[in-house]
C-alpha cells in the first residue's frame, strides 16, 4: 500500500487510499480463511500450480481496483457523471446511471425516488 499520498488533499485521494485499504482487507480476509480451511495436496495437484503465478482471487482484485479507479475518472469534481461520458452513453444506448443496457427508468441500481405526498390542505384565495 505505499502507493498512496502521504496527504490527502482531495475527495478522489480519499477515494483511491480507501480503495486501496478496503481491497487490502478483503484480500487478508480472504487469505486468513484459506490457511484456515487449506487441505493437504498431493505433489501432482501442486506442481500443476506454479507457486510464483498469482491466483485467481488476486487476479480478480486487482480488476476490481482498476474497474473502479476508472469508474472516479469519469466523474467531475461535484462526483457526477461528466457530459462526455453521459454523451456516449445515450449514444450507445446505456443507461446513463451504470452503462448497463438496460434503460435509465428501469436501472435496478438508482435509487428509488420516493414520490411527494400531499399535504392534504388545499389554500384557496378566493376574491372577497
Amino acid at each position: 500500500m505505499a502507493s498512496h499520498p502521504s496527504r490527502i488533499d482531495s475527495p478522489k485521494d480519499l477515494m483511491d487510499v480507501t480503495l486501496e485499504v478496503y481491497t487490502r482487507y478483503h484480500e487478508m480476509k480472504k487469505e486468513k480463511s484459506h490457511h484456515q480451511e487449506k487441505k493437504p495436496e498431493d505433489s501432482n495437484s501442486s506442481s500443476s500450480h506454479p507457486q510464483n503465478s498469482p491466483s485467481s482471487s488476486q487476479k480478480k482484485n486487482n480488476n476490481f481496483q482498476m474497474r473502479d479507479k476508472t469508474h472516479y475518472s469519469l466523474l467531475n469534481k461535484d462526483f457526477k457523471l461528466m457530459n462526455s461520458e453521459k454523451e456516449r452513453r445515450t449514444k450507445e444506448g446505456l443507461c446513463t446511471y451504470c452503462g448497463g443496457k438496460n434503460s435509465l427508468e428501469s436501472c435496478f441500481k438508482r435509487p428509488q425516488k420516493k414520490l411527494a405526498q400531499p399535504s392534504g390542505k388545499f389554500h384557496s384565495q378566493g376574491k372577497a
